[in-house]
């Protein structure tokens, strides 16, 4: 299965166009995050979102903004003017979350993603109904009458 969560900063506004036949709106826009170390350069990767979600990116998000993008990865191959080819990554947005009232999490490397608003979630398909879970607390395993329901996020084989 393909799909990624991908915290970012919008660089470039959401242009929005449509479709050869004019019936499918299609929204692109270039967003950066930090390098995976200390010291690396930040990256860039185009965003793509289709049909409903992408007039309400246009109509929502700006250059500045920090966003949370969960969608799918794919990878193209672009000929660059130098006369080489070159891999680009491109997401393909299906939600995409406003995380800038967060302003104390620096967007730094190896920042855990813990909390997310679900005032402002555009979706694709139906009302926003994304959940981040929350880990139960940790549990005795000393007890026998202990629930099979309070294990904790630790405790489930992977």
């Amino acid at each position: 299965m393909n799909n990624c969560m991908l915290m970012a900063e919008i660089v470039q506004p959401p242009q929005l166009r449509y479709t050869s036949d004019n019936q499918t709106p299609v929204a692109e826009f270039v967003v950066q995050f930090p390098g995976l170390r200390e010291g690396d350069a930040p990256s860039q990767m185009k965003i793509v979102g289709w049909g409903n979600l992408a007039q309400d990116i246009q109509q929502n998000y700006r250059a500045g903004q920090r966003v949370l993008l969960e969608g799918r990865l794919s990878m193209n191959v672009v000929d660059r003017p130098e006369g080489f080819k070159e891999k680009q990554a491109e997401m393909t947005v299906q939600r995409i979350y406003d995380v800038g009232t967060m302003n104390t999490m620096p967007m730094t490397a190896g920042t855990p993603i813990n909390a997310v608003s679900d005032t402002n979630v555009a979706t694709a398909g139906g009302p926003p109904t994304p959940t981040t879970p929350t880990p139960a607390a940790p549990t005795s395993r000393t007890s026998n009458t202990t629930a099979e329901t309070n294990r904790s996020y630790d405790d489930i084989p992977f």
